[in-house]
């Protein structure tokens, strides 16, 4: 299997929603983690930086991702952090393009 940064996302049929298993073998391919909600409809991750210009300049880069794949998460960006979390509505919960993105700002973050 390719890659998850390497794979692209695709428009997600509701039949699409990943299981507890498949989300449990992709969240292992994150690093570093994300953690997964009790019932499994989204991901997230925080991520910290040293000022409000670097939080910024990181939520550019995921407005860059979110547009190139058609996918968009929620976030939520204070002065030094910026909380990232995705699920696809869809699907109801989580589909493969949730860890693909996940896995691309991981790469962009720390490639």
């Amino acid at each position: 299997m390719t890659e998850l940064h390497k794979q692209q996302c695709h428009e997600c049929s509701p039949d699409e929603a990943l299981s507890t298993e498949e989300c449990a073998v992709l969240l292992q391919q994150l690093e570093p983690p994300w953690q997964h909600d009790a019932n499994d409809k989204s991901i997230s991750h925080r991520y910290s930086f040293k000022n409000f210009y670097q939080t910024m300049a990181f939520a550019n880069v995921i407005a860059q991702i979110a547009h190139q794949q058609d996918h968009h998460p929620d976030l939520s960006i204070s002065y030094n952090r910026c909380t990232v979390n995705y699920s696809t509505h869809s699907v109801g919960g989580l589909s493969l393009n949730d860890f693909i993105c996940a896995a691309r700002i991981n790469a962009a973050m720390y490639l």
